[in-house]
């Protein structure tokens, strides 16, 4: 049943980047079977003030009603969501995108430095802006192919 529950919540896009899910993303932390007709969904958002987690609850709590869920939805802070959850095919989905995926490895250090172009492969980039279209992305250009690209920041 809880796979089931998992299952169903591959369906909800993150809103803020629509080509990856909410279990890919690693802010699903558990869905559990509460009583027959109903489950509880713990979620960690991916910034505190993440202004996409009220779009993902709703989102949430209509795709299980739909499949016939009673759904909870719990949100915990701790611990803090890191981009080591993201699944390698979420990872991946990004770079097709043309979002430049964040390293292994949630550390500061990665901030500033060039990241690999998702359109050209080139590792000759630079930071325009410390932040993209979201809070959670960098603005970075390729300085081979030209083209800007956001980079889903490490943390």
């Amino acid at each position: 049943m809880q796979n089931n529950i998992l299952n169903i919540l591959t369906q909800v896009p993150d809103p803020e980047i629509p080509v990856i899910n909410i279990v890919e993303l690693g802010i699903v932390r558990e869905a559990k079977v509460t009583s027959e007709n109903s489950c509880e969904v713990t979620i960690t958002p991916t910034y505190s003030a993440c202004p996409a987690m009220f779009t993902i609850e709703e989102d949430i709590m209509k795709i299980m009603k739909e499949n016939g869920w009673d759904a909870k939805v719990v949100t915990k802070m701790f611990p803090i969501w890191t981009t080591d959850w993201l699944t390698d095919e979420a990872r991946e989905k990004l770079r097709v995108y043309g979002i430049s995926p964040p390293e292994k490895g949630a550390d500061e250090h990665h901030i500033g430095k060039p990241k690999k172009c998702p359109r050209c492969g080139s590792m000759h980039s630079k930071q325009i802006s410390r932040f993209g279209s979201t809070l959670c992305k960098a603005s970075y250009q390729c300085l081979d192919c030209l083209e800007p690209f956001d980079y889903f920041k490490c943390h």
